[in-house]
C-alpha cells in the first residue's frame, strides 16, 4: 500500500475549508478501508498568503482531526507555486501525492480511480475534464480558448486537464530536479516522460465562496505556459515583419506607377494609417520580447520561489 497525500492549495478559501476537508476525510477513510492506502496518509492544505480566516481553519482542523497537517506561505505567491510547494513538502513523507483546487469542483470519486492506475504501473495520472456544466459558459469558452491557443503555440500539455493529477515519488523527484522559477505545473510535468494515463474528471457546482481562477489570471496563466515552453511568438515575428517587408513593396510599386502615369494624390489618412499599424505592431513584438527577456531576468536571479512560514504535522 502507498502513503498518499492529498495536497489543496488554499487562497480565501475559509468559506469551503471545513466542508473540503470532511469529504477529503471521508475519501481517504474509504481508501483505508479498501487498504488501497496506508492509514497514515492524508491531506495537506497549502495556505498562500490568505488574507481571511484561512490559516486559523487550517490549525484548528488540525487540532480536530488526525488526517489534516498544514502548510503556511509567508506570502501570496500564486496557485502554481503554492502546489509545488506542498508537493515539494509532501514528497519525502509519503509515496504519492494528489493535487487538488480547495473548492473539491473535481471529481473525487477519481481520487480512487487514481490509486488504482497507480497500482497498474502509472506514475503520473491526469484529471481530464469531461463535463463542465458546473461552470459557466464564459469560463467554458475561455478555458477552451487557453487550451487552443496554448495547443497551436506548441506547448505540450494534456488537453482539457487543469491541476487535478496524481504523482509517485519518483515523478515528484524528477520535477524536483527542474530548476526553472518560472513554474508552470501542466506544461512542466509531461516533460518527465514516465508512464502515465487519465481519469475522467466531472466538475461540480462549488460549494461556497467565488473562484480565485477569474479570466484575467487564465490570461495570464496560457501566456506564462506559452512563453515558458514556446519559441513559435518569436518566429511569428518573423512572419509579420517579412509580411511588412511586402506590403512595403507593394506600396512602393503602386507609388512608382501613380507618379508615372500622373494620378498620384496626396493622402494624409493613408500615411496616419500606416503609422499607426506599424507602430502598434512594434509595440506589440517589444512587448513579447519583453516578456521572454523578463523571464530570463528572473530565472538569472535564482530567487527561492516560497518561504515556509509554518508546518502543521
Amino acid at each position: 500500500m502507498i502513503r498518499l497525500a492529498i495536497v489543496a492549495p488554499c487562497y480565501n478559501e475559509e468559506a469551503v475549508l471545513r466542508s473540503s476537508a470532511t469529504r477529503l476525510t471521508e475519501v481517504l477513510r474509504t481508501l483505508m478501508e479498501k487498504q488501497k492506502i496506508t492509514d497514515d496518509s492524508y491531506m495537506l492544505f497549502v495556505n498562500d498568503g490568505s488574507r481571511d480566516n484561512t490559516w486559523n481553519i487550517i490549525k484548528a482542523l488540525h487540532t480536530e482531526n488526525p488526517l489534516v497537517k498544514g502548510l503556511n506561505l509567508a506570502r501570496n505567491v500564486g496557485h502554481q507555486y503554492a502546489i509545488y510547494a506542498g508537493m515539494m513538502q509532501a514528497k519525502d513523507m509519503s509515496d504519492a501525492v494528489i493535487t487538488i483546487d480547495a473548492d473539491l469542483q473535481d471529481d473525487l470519486s477519481c481520487i480512487g480511480q487514481m490509486v488504482d492506475a497507480s497500482y497498474e504501473g502509472s506514475d503520473v495520472v491526469y484529471g481530464v475534464k469531461t463535463e463542465r456544466d458546473a461552470d459557466s459558459r464564459l469560463k467554458r469558452m475561455s478555458a477552451q480558448m487557453f487550451y487552443k491557443l496554448q495547443h497551436k503555440m506548441g506547448v505540450d500539455m494534456i488537453y482539457n486537464h487543469a491541476d487535478f493529477r496524481f504523482m509517485s515519488r519518483r515523478a515528484l523527484e524528477a520535477l524536483s530536479e527542474y530548476p526553472e522559477r518560472n513554474i508552470y505545473l501542466r506544461g512542466l510535468i509531461p516533460q518527465i516522460g514516465f508512464p502515465s494515463t487519465t481519469v475522467d474528471d466531472r466538475i461540480s457546482e462549488r460549494q461556497a465562496g467565488e473562484s480565485k481562477y477569474t479570466l484575467s489570471k487564465m490570461l495570464t496563466l496560457a501566456l506564462d505556459g506559452i512563453t515558458s515552453f514556446s519559441m513559435k511568438p518569436l518566429y511569428y515575428l518573423i512572419g509579420v515583419g517579412i509580411a511588412f517587408i511586402v506590403i512595403s513593396m507593394i506600396i512602393a510599386g503602386y507609388v512608382v506607377y501613380s507618379l508615372i502615369s500622373g494620378s498620384a494624390e496626396h493622402g494624409w489618412a493613408s500615411i496616419m494609417l500606416s503609422i499607426w499599424l506599424v507602430g502598434g505592431c512594434l509595440l506589440i513584438a517589444s512587448g513579447i520580447l519583453g516578456v521572454y527577456l523578463g523571464k530570463v531576468y528572473s530565472e538569472v536571479k535564482q530567487r527561492p520561489r516560497y518561504h515556509i512560514q509554518d508546518f502543521l504535522d
